[in-house]
């Protein structure tokens, strides 16, 4: 089985998640799967939970970005793998694990997946999501808030001190990587058509 693998970076907040929701509604009928870099933050047991709300989140040492290569080119290879998970309210690593099987098409998408060479060489297609920060910034106070219970007070401080600067250091460049830039992302209906457009042309090619 031919497999194709799509990249999506971008910011936090950028419209990751809706362009990747898109996509995954376009091929579905090709068997599509997605692997978030956000299931490989490594796990810190050893760190109480005061500490860990403390780590720098956004800086590519957080993940296990190994792992990711290595389940990534096992998926190539036609095995399944089990992905971790991850808790935003703990910060931690759950003990659970998800099964994947094997798909014509996989997703991939994080903030920092274009930064790591071996990563981003395992990947057809590599889409930016450009957006605005001061949209990116009201989207996560949003998403933290209702949906990872922080403060807003929290989430702004994050944001100032490791969120805005890892995005300038090694988000923002990594952009020099992608094959396609698309402003809004998913919100982006031309250029979204336009993507799955190509797509199905290079996996018709296969």
């Amino acid at each position: 089985m031919k497999v194709t693998v799509i990249g999506v970076a971008g910011g936090t907040g950028s419209g990751k998640s809706t362009l990747v929701k898109k996509l995954r509604e376009a091929f579905e009928g090709d068997d599509v799967v997605t692997l978030c870099h956000d299931y490989y933050y490594k796990a810190h047991p050893e760190l109480t939970y005061e500490e860990r709300t403390k780590l720098n989140y956004d800086h590519p040492q957080a993940f296990d970005t190994q792992m990711l290569v290595e389940h990534l080119r096992t998926l190539r290879e036609n095995v399944p793998v089990s992905h971790p998970l991850y808790s935003f309210v703990e910060h931690d690593r759950m003990a659970e694990t998800v099964a994947v099987k094997p798909s014509r098409v996989i997703i991939v998408d994080g903030i920092l997946i274009f930064e790591n060479k071996e990563l981003r060489d395992l990947m057809d297609i590599k889409v930016f999501v450009d957006t605005d920060p001061d949209v990116r910034l009201a989207r996560r106070i949003l998403r933290d808030v209702c949906d990872r219970g922080r403060t807003m007070q929290s989430v702004i401080t994050q944001y100032l001190t490791t969120v805005k600067p890892m995005h300038e250091e090694f988000v923002e460049p990594s952009k020099k990587y992608a094959d396609v830039i698309i402003p809004e992302g998913g919100f982006n209906s031309v250029a979204v058509a336009m993507l799955i457009q190509n797509i199905r042309s290079l996996i018709e090619q296969r």
